[in-house]
């Protein structure tokens, strides 16, 4: 049986990273449904919901990428636990963030929404005919497409021009939105999805809005870590991983300054003279 470590649980840095996935979820749920509402005589159009769900994720990506990695999606969480970047007990930690924050957000927009406007809040659903194993299909590309970029904008192997992580991100959510309105309206994301359903009640095919991103997570993750760039980790350290065995990066990294730092004070008293390099 598996054992996991709750140090994670001790860190004020892990504290703040979930609160700013609840935060930051409630915010993209709010701007996102919000921008979908069927306002008298100003229908929303594809691109404008398209466009405000991507902005709003490249936003939030920008702003708050550096506390928490700005998942605010449990397929993406889930992506990276199975790509062995974060632990289970952190993944936990964040989707349930994540969906109270989701529901949080849909139920500030109901609050502030006249109810001939509102409506069923832009619950996900099956349009157009679509049939639920095509609309599960469908949701796992949009997905997939989504891992692939979040994987490839952020993967610091990387030597060429990678641009700006939070506006691919952004852009790549906007082109599932472009395709997937037509079809389910567009999940790609579990807790956007389980928002408007638990404030209206309508959980129809709400099993499509899971399973398909989350199916589509964990192959994105697959392809991308074990075979477009395969990572050098070994199944020890990814087990460690898993169950929170080391430390943060960022405490490494930390870590690793301060040697450094240590190292350049020491070198400068007990390093002769002719062997120093010179330094500009």
């Amino acid at each position: 049986m598996m054992i996991v470590r709750l140090w994670e649980l001790r860190s004020v840095a892990f504290t703040r990273a979930v609160f700013v996935e609840f935060f930051a979820t409630l915010l993209f749920v709010m701007f996102g449904i919000g921008s979908s509402l069927n306002w008298p005589g100003a229908p929303p159009s594809v691109l404008q919901v398209a466009l405000a769900f991507g902005l709003g994720i490249g936003t939030l990506v920008q702003a708050f990428g550096h506390i928490s990695g700005a998942h605010l999606n449990p397929a993406v969480t889930l992506a990276f636990m199975v790509g062995s970047q974060i632990s289970f007990m952190r993944a936990v930690f964040y989707v349930g963030a994540q969906l109270l924050g989701a529901v949080s957000g849909a139920a500030i927009i109901q609050g502030l929404t006249p109810f001939e406007v509102r409506g069923n809040l832009s619950v996900n659903g099956l349009f157009n005919n679509t049939e639920a194993g095509k609309a599960f299909v469908v949701e796992l590309f949009l997905t997939l497409q989504l891992i692939l970029c979040i994987f490839a904008s952020t993967d610091d192997r990387r030597t060429d021009i990678v641009g700006s992580p939070a506006l691919s991100i952004g852009l790549s959510v906007t082109l599932g939105h472009l395709l997937g309105i037509y079809y389910t309206g567009c999940s790609m994301n579990p807790a956007r999805s389980f928002a408007p359903a638990v404030v209206t009640g309508d959980f129809n095919a709400h099993w499509v809005f899971w399973l398909g991103p989350l199916f589509g997570a964990t192959v994105g993750s697959l392809m991308y870590n074990f075979i477009f760039i395969p990572n050098t980790k070994t199944f020890s350290e990814r087990i460690a991983i898993l169950r929170g065995e080391l430390e943060p990066q960022e405490d490494w990294e930390e870590r690793d300054m301060r040697r450094r730092q240590s190292m350049e004070l020491h070198s400068t008293q007990t390093i002769p003279r002719s062997g120093m390099t010179e330094k500009v």
